[in-house]
């Protein structure tokens, strides 16, 4: 489904970005552009990734990171 309609952001697409490492909204509007031009899909876009996070936490997980908890901003 369209999660971002203005950059025509697919929910596959987020997954793909969480499973190559992306873990916040920042890094979904760096990599796929999410958010940038109107924000309307940032609430979809921020579920599809809490989502992506706990089936696929990415390359990150165990990294190091001591059990932080992603950022959502």
């Amino acid at each position: 489904m369209y999660v971002c309609v203005c950059n025509a952001v697919t929910d596959r697409q987020i997954r793909a970005a969480v499973h190559e490492g992306a873990s916040s909204l920042k890094d979904l509007r760096e990599e796929l552009g999410v958010g940038v031009t109107c924000g309307t899909c940032l609430p979809c876009a921020g579920e599809v990734l809490r989502a992506a996070l706990r089936q696929d936490p990415g390359p990150a997980a165990g990294a190091g990171l001591g059990g932080t908890a992603p950022a959502f901003a």
